[in-house]
């Protein structure tokens, strides 16, 4: 198919959907029914053209609530030469679909004058119409009659008709009106755009064409190259229409003439100009058409003053700053190369893997790997963490692109008590295993008929790193950051599932490229047998258990968690030879000894803390500052956040006019308990949220009310944090993914303009 072959078909496609649109919104809204429909030749009843005193006169009978569109009527004829078509009275109105157009109802009537000498000719009428009260309009009609011409004086030629001048306005209309449908300009032609520097101002002219406007928000101004500062674009007044694509927007038509003003330019620099038409006639827009002007620093008039709406900004920081964090990179995606989004994504994906969602992972590839045993080979390790990784990518590409497309979040899906509670359980199955209580083996019946697979491609064990990968990202590493977020808004937007899971993937494999180094590396590091391998194999056994603790803290009391930690810690100092002589020992004993105490006095003090009332593993002491006021103390501590549920909920706070702070929190959510823990306490936080409503959503059980409330935000899954004023989110300060407190202060200040 040829480009323009695509592009007319696009064009017919988006026609069907407009029509499609205005069809089901008034039969939802009116309760009519599409089988009402008359057919074509009972809505416009076109009778046999009749010929009169060198006329030939088309009459329409037209039934009731159905109209005819002028502009789509037009007659040709064979034989003969037709003068001007007169038509009989019509009306304008603002037709949803065509806006100003004129129409016929009831009856509609053309009356033509013809010269030649033929004594036959074959009459075509072509003419399209709609129902009114359903909306839906008929494809555009053609129908051809035969008819007996009588002979046609000279003086009544002249008189009917201007000669070969009305012979060539008849071509002209016919040309003009039998396509059925307006014929599409180009972008250019459409919208004649001319830009030129003057002294301290850009002019900006666009010439529009008729029955086409161009959209006013769709205008944008960045710049592309160069050092150059300017103020905001200055635009005319705008037209409000009720459009059939974006509602009540403001449009321009004819000529439109803004002023860019220039603040300063030290160097040659390039400005994009960005906009954005329709034409009205068919409801076809364009997509989004960039010119670009250049600065000359040179032709600016040193001092003078200039005009300035306010703070003078370079428009692409501007720009910056009305988008969100995940709305950029979500522009990244739209405005880049496919190569730019793989490298940025990577990097992304490099950074992500140093946060806590990624750490569990290490224990989990390594316990699998150092679990070979005297097995273990470099290019085995390598395989076995290759598999991992692209296991874990793949799934949390598919997650990601399911999320995009549907608004549902799979891994939120997983993080249940019951799945978590399974998978901590397997967790702790495997340490138990590698601390030789019991080795880990199918049942012999079964292993007996996998043996020979088994040696041949070791298929059993790699299947079992894939469901392993797999799992990891659905139930490890649920949290939700910047660059999900904006792939996902990318993919919700655009429906371009391809370069957003693209984007995912290349930034899954960068999170997975510290797993593949490390995994890879053990098939090196990691002594083949003996009883060095037993002591590897204990340590990553406890590396299991505290993922088991780690996962279950989801779903468990503070208190629990708190308990288990010091247990395993406890337990761990005791197998490390901490209440062991040092005598006639090596230096490594003592070593181990050593951080055996560490982990003994840590895992006490947690005992303590918790038996005093901390929740807190890092600080659990805590608790006992300021004497016989801790609780109350500690309590003072947090944020006084007000748990809501619904959009209800919500909604009714908003209807006070207040400052709101919306923070959407679930139990399992790692980030989400950072914030808490690391950002939320901090004093300058708690200043700047002074005289703010704060709410939080639980969304821990990820409900049909938990979904109905993100999905209205657009939301995939906590942490996300909401800012509103006057009832308005301040979108651009949305946050999501962990924030430090410092910036997270800017961004409150920021939002509500402190």
């Amino acid at each position: 198919m040829s480009l323009g072959a695509a592009f007319n078909h696009k064009i017919q496609n988006s026609f069907a959907l407009i029509l499609a649109f205005w069809t089901l919104t008034f039969i939802t809204s009116t309760g009519v029914q599409a089988d009402e429909l008359l057919e074509v030749d009972q809505a416009f009843e076109l009778q046999t053209p009749t010929v009169n005193n060198g006329q030939i006169k088309i009459h329409w009978k037209i039934a009731e609530d159905y109209k005819l569109y002028k502009d789509k009527m037009s007659v040709s004829a064979t034989n003969t030469d037709l003068g001007d078509l007169q038509y009989s009275a019509s009306k304008t109105v603002d037709d949803p679909l065509f806006g100003k157009t004129e129409i016929f109802a009831k009856s509609a009537t053309i009356t033509v004058p013809y010269t030649g000498t033929a004594t036959q000719s074959e009459i075509t009428v072509k003419y399209q119409g709609c129902a009114t009260l359903i909306g839906v309009c008929y494809p555009p009609q053609e129908r051809k009659f035969m008819v007996n011409l009588p002979a046609v004086s000279n003086s009544q030629a002249e008189t009917n008709n201007s000669g070969v001048l009305g012979s060539l306005k008849s071509l002209n209309n016919f040309l003009a009106d039998s396509s059925g449908q307006p014929e599409l300009l180009k972008a250019d032609d459409a919208f004649k755009f001319n830009g030129v520097q003057n002294g301290n101002k850009i002019d900006l002219e666009w010439q529009i064409a008729e029955d086409y406007h161009l959209y006013r928000d769709k205008i944008k101004v960045k710049i592309t190259q160069g050092d150059v500062q300017v103020a905001e674009l200055q635009l005319p007044q705008a037209t409000e229409i009720d459009d059939p694509l974006f509602g009540k927007t403001n449009v321009y038509h004819g000529l439109l003439q803004a002023s860019l003003p220039i603040n300063s330019a030290t160097q040659n620099s390039t400005v994009e100009i960005e906009y954005q038409g329709c034409s009205a006639a068919s409801g076809v827009c364009y997509p989004p058409t960039r010119k670009s002007v250049t600065i000359d620093p040179a032709m600016t008039t040193q001092g003078s003053a200039i005009p300035q709406l306010a703070t003078a900004t370079v428009a692409s920081d501007k720009a910056s700053q009305d988008l969100s964090e995940t709305d950029l990179i979500a522009d990244t995606l739209k405005n880049s190369s496919v190569w730019i989004v793989i490298l940025t994504f990577f990097v992304f994906g490099l950074l992500l893997s140093l946060t806590p969602c990624i750490f569990p992972m290490i224990p989990i590839l390594s316990s699998i790997i150092v679990g070979q045993g005297d097995q273990l080979t470099t290019r085995r390790a390598f395989i076995m963490s290759l598999v991992y990784v692209l296991a874990m990518s793949i799934t949390y590409t598919v997650a990601g692109v399911l999320a995009g497309v549907f608004g549902e979040n799979l891994q939120a899906a997983f993080q249940n008590p019951w799945i978590i509670g399974s998978f901590s359980a397997v967790f702790l199955l495997l340490a138990l295993s590698m601390f030789g209580f019991y080795e880990l083996q199918l049942p012999s019946s079964l292993q007996s008929k996998l043996t020979n697979l088994s040696n041949k491609q070791q298929g059993g064990t790699l299947t079992g790193v894939a469901i392993m990968g797999f799992l990891s990202a659905l139930i490890v590493g649920p949290c939700v950051a910047p660059p999900l977020a904006g792939a996902l808004i990318y993919i919700g937007q655009t429906g371009d599932a391809l370069l957003g899971g693209i984007a995912l993937f290349a930034m899954s494999i960068g999170m997975g490229m510290p797993l593949l180094l490390l995994g890879t590396s053990a098939g090196k590091l990691l002594p083949r047998a003996g009883a060095w391998m037993d002591a590897v194999k204990a340590v990553f056994g406890v590396m299991l258990i505290g993922v088991a603790i780690w996962m279950a803290g989801r779903i468990l009391p503070a208190e629990v968690t708190m308990f288990a930690w010091a247990l395993l810690l406890i337990i761990s100092a005791v197998y490390l030879g901490a209440f062991n002589s040092t005598v006639d020992k090596s230096g490594w004993f003592k070593l181990y000894k050593g951080m055996g105490l560490v982990m003994f006095i840590y895992g006490a003090i947690l005992l303590i803390g918790m038996l005093g009332g901390s929740k807190d593993t890092l600080q659990p002491l805590k608790v006992f500052q300021g004497g016989g006021s801790n609780i109350s103390a500690q309590t003072s501590d947090k944020l006084p956040f007000q748990v809501i549920k619904s959009a209800e909920d919500l909604d009714k706070v908003l209807a006070q006019g207040k400052p709101v702070m919306l923070d959407f929190y679930a139990d399992w959510c790692v980030s989400c308990k950072e914030m808490e823990q690391f950002t939320f306490s901090d004093s300058n936080v708690k200043q700047a949220l002074s005289g703010v409503i704060l709410l939080k959503a639980d969304v821990t059980a990820n409900d049909d009310i938990d979904k109905a409330l993100m999905k209205r935000f657009g939301i995939i899954g906590p942490p996300a944090i909401l800012f509103f004023e006057n009832a308005q989110e301040k979108k651009a300060q949305r946050v999501v993914g962990f924030k430090n407190a410092e910036d997270f202060t800017a961004t409150i200040n920021k939002a509500f303009g402190k």
